[in-house]
């Protein structure tokens, strides 16, 4: 590993990762959430739920629908979101303030339906529990540069295959290894980085 660093230094004059320096919109998620622990069934549905409806566009484009996805989710609220029927996949799947995708919405309403299930059999905070018992074990040194980070881990892989295996879908090792990374399971901020929990 290069001992060169890819901070990058704000207008503010504050050391980020290169991502966190870009809009006030990454900025302010970049400093205040990205890499903090993430607890609760509904807090954790929601971050899986983001990571998918993520793949393939820019996570900018979910920052800044995230308010329209939790008033069409009902706040991600599991049980709700669990017992959508036809009427409500119609009204998201034509719903301009988040991503209309078929496939993503459907996923939703099966992760919904997984949850609940999931929290029916191990009780509240079931789903927070599973997410957080593939946390790694020991913390390991931050990274220097983007580089060094990885796109998927064994314990990103092992979490897709225990969701999977629980009813779940859209939860791919890298999609999961992104959501560690926001939920704070793993701390990816660079070496330096002031927003670092």
């Amino acid at each position: 590993m290069s001992g060169r660093s890819d901070l990058v230094r704000g207008a503010d004059g504050v050391l980020r990762c290169p991502w966190g320096a870009g809009t006030p919109d990454y900025q302010r998620y970049h400093d205040t959430e990205w890499g903090r622990p993430v607890h609760g069934d509904v807090a954790v549905f929601e971050r899986l739920t983001l990571e998918a409806f993520q793949s393939g566009l820019s996570w900018l484009t979910i920052l800044r629908k995230r308010e329209a996805f939790r008033a069409a989710f009902d706040g991600f609220d599991i049980e709700q979101v669990a017992a959508y029927g036809a009427a409500e996949r119609e009204r998201l799947l034509v719903d301009a303030g988040i991503v209309r995708n078929r496939a993503k919405v459907d996923a939703t309403l099966t992760n919904a339906r997984a949850a609940s299930a999931l929290r029916a059999a191990d009780g509240e905070g079931a789903l927070d529990r599973l997410v957080w018992s593939f946390a790694p074990a020991a913390r390991r040194a931050r990274p220097r540069r983007l580089a060094d980070l990885a796109a998927r881990t064994p314990e990103s892989a092992a979490l897709a295959k225990e969701l999977k295996r629980r009813g779940f879908v859209f939860v791919g090792p890298t999609t999961m290894h992104a959501a560690m990374q926001a939920m704070g399971l793993v701390d990816d901020h660079l070496a330096g980085c002031a927003a670092a929990p």
